[in-house]
């Protein structure tokens, strides 16, 4: 029996990613991926788009958003998925979240221009364009006018904390993310846990916070962390009776760790997020 390809978690250019959300989905197809999320940041502005193309091209589609939350002074984001996209509380509470990346944005150019990198804001619009700006579009930017060779150097030399692009940022509550998900009848997930380098009593904490508020699931498969973490988070999963995601976190070619809809089947004991959806069931038949 052929494994039914289902990757749900990854970007277009409505927020961080290379490819419109029509391309995503097509390039999916190519991928033979038969279940897609599109996942981007803080905005579900591509949605329409991508489900149009999605139901064009026979594919599964699941509303999806990636939201940035501030937990334990830390940067998480929770992935929430299978959501009514019209719900007015999300769409306002991802606005406000967006008006904060805006001002974020300023300050790494503020800071790029203390270090003698002139027109970094301007800069970043450009590779932005319509969406919202975020550090790939600075780290773009500064690859480009030859400040680093790369996407990972620029993001080591400039804007991880300690460099002059860094800005600390306070972003929603673990609370106020799960509640913006499930308010709008959704599902709430960890996206990639191994990227968070909690060690062995934070993740837990973390876990049951989560389980405590509404929290549906985690990414215990992700393009954005090693596979040899998949067996650590979905025993945590399954501990704190929580449901198994996986996704590429595919922006583009050339800025992914992993190709779209290049995740390993998941493994026996994961119970999959998308048991609790009736639309699952062509595929597994």
């Amino acid at each position: 029996m052929n494994i039914p390809i289902i990757d749900l978690h990854c970007h277009s250019n409505v927020s961080d990613g290379l490819l419109s959300p029509a391309e995503l989905i097509a390039h999916a197809a190519e991928n033979n991926v038969q279940a897609i999320a599109l996942t981007d940041h803080d905005d579900i502005a591509g949605l329409n788009e991508a489900e149009i193309e999605a139901d064009r091209l026979n594919i599964i589609f699941i509303n999806g958003v990636e939201i940035s939350v501030t937990w334990n002074k830390r940067t998480l984001h929770i992935v929430g998925l299978n959501f009514d996209k019209e719900n007015k509380q999300l769409f306002k509470g991802l606005k406000k979240i967006r008006d904060g990346r805006q001002v974020r944005a300023q300050l790494m150019a503020n800071g790029l221009g203390m270090a003698g990198i002139q027109g970094a804001m301007d800069g970043a619009k450009s590779y932005a364009k319509n969406s919202t700006i975020g550090r790939i579009h600075f780290a773009q930017f500064l690859v480009a006018q030859g400040y680093a060779k790369n996407i990972g150097a620029v993001f080591k030399k400039f804007l991880t904390p300690g460099k002059p692009g860094y800005v600390e940022h306070e972003w929603i509550s673990l609370e106020e993310s799960i509640q913006l998900i499930n308010d709008a009848g959704g599902d709430a997930i960890i996206a990639h846990p191994g990227r968070y380098d909690m060690g062995g009593k934070l993740y837990p904490k973390l876990f049951q916070e989560f389980k405590d508020l509404g929290g549906a699931g985690v990414e215990v498969m992700s393009g954005s962390q090693d596979p040899s973490q998949t067996n650590y988070f979905l025993k945590l999963a399954n501990n704190f009776d929580l449901l198994s995601s996986c996704g590429s976190d595919f922006h583009g070619k050339g800025i992914s760790h992993r190709a779209l809809g290049n995740i390993r089947e998941l493994p026996n004991e994961a119970i999959p997020i998308w048991t609790k959806w009736n639309r699952f069931e062509t595929i597994f038949h």
